[in-house]
């Protein structure tokens, strides 16, 4: 099965920047911006055609739902690393 998510904003993106026909307009720079090593929030992308696919029938195509739940686990497990870092103070 195809990669339908992809994520940035931590380490290299997933993405190809260049695949704006993939990534939608907004995702292909959030990934190139990624890649060029701006400092970009982390996040996902969700490809177009499963965008389109939902906008058809209203339902997230089979195994799409995995691939979110999997990268919004990942956004849970950075913000939580980011959290306890900031509430630890510096010596």
């Amino acid at each position: 099965m195809a990669k339908n998510v992809f994520f940035f904003g931590d380490g290299p993106p997933e993405g190809d920047p260049k695949r704006r026909d993939l990534l939608g307009g907004k995702g292909a720079g959030l990934a190139e911006m990624s890649a060029l090593g701006l400092p970009v929030p982390p996040g996902f992308t969700i490809a177009t055609n499963v965008c389109v696919d939902f906008a058809v029938s209203k339902r997230i195509p089979d195994g799409v739902r995995s691939e979110i739940d999997l990268a919004v686990a990942r956004l849970e497990r950075r913000s939580a690393l980011a959290s306890e870092t900031r509430a630890r103070p510096s010596s």
